[in-house]
């Protein structure tokens, strides 16, 4: 067979783009939701926190999850909860939020590990095909990690901001700081700079990617536009 393995290819591709177009629409639709609804959002974010914290306890006292992980990902999740602050305003120099990405990676990596490495069987015989309830389904790990790894960290992006989308306060460092929107006292930047302002952080890295796109098809003649000069 020839033609159906191309069309397997060409099915999977066209998939993997819906897919991704359906994410980036998803994002921006919960960017707008955070957006209008400020303070329910934090009151979730809040309440999320906490579930997952005692979930996390919930899986050490009864499941024997390692102590030690489940302290790492305890204190993760509280270090994620002060990003909360100065809830949507996030500066992405801030000691704390460079401290909760590093903290997703090491907790993705040794979850990783741990559930690579499952405890050895007790009664272990080479072709006894009953499941063996000490070691972790596909499912429950998978689980594991959309609930209590990704699920805080995803939602933290989705919904802080890397500007000011509210009022700042006197005395704030976001209002009258290095960083802020507002030049001086009574004065805000024109042009760009005030566009800007009110973007978050999924609608940043969405566009971002949308105008790499634009401009790389113009510039490979995949379509016209006026972002390319041409000479």
């Amino acid at each position: 067979m020839w033609v159906l393995p191309l069309v397997g290819y060409l099915g999977l591709i066209l998939g993997f783009g819906f897919l991704t177009l359906a994410i980036a629409s998803g994002l921006y639709y919960l960017s707008e939701l955070v957006e209008e609804h400020t303070v329910l959002a934090k009151k979730l974010l809040t309440r999320m926190i906490y579930a997952v914290v005692v979930l996390q306890l919930f899986l050490w006292l009864v499941d024997s999850f390692p102590l030690s992980l489940s302290i790492l990902s305890i204190v993760s999740h509280v270090v994620y909860a002060q990003n909360l602050r100065r809830f949507p305003i996030v500066k992405l120099t801030d000691p704390l939020f460079i401290l909760s990405c590093i903290l997703v990676l090491i907790n993705h990596y040794l979850w990783f590990r741990h559930f690579s490495t499952p405890p050895p069987r007790s009664n272990y015989y080479p072709y006894n095909t009953s499941r063996d309830y000490s070691i972790p389904t596909f499912t429950e790990i998978a689980s594991y990690f959309g609930l209590c790894v990704w699920l805080v960290p995803f939602a933290l992006f989705v919904s802080l901001s890397a500007g000011e989308n509210v009022l700042p306060s006197m005395g704030s460092e976001y209002a009258t700081g290095e960083g802020s929107s507002f030049i001086a006292p009574g004065q805000e930047p024109s042009g760009g700079a005030a566009k800007k302002a009110n973007v978050g952080l999924a609608k940043a890295a969405v566009d971002g990617v949308r105008d790499w796109l634009g401009e790389t098809g113009e510039v490979m003649g995949f379509w016209k536009g006026d972002r390319v000069k041409r000479f």
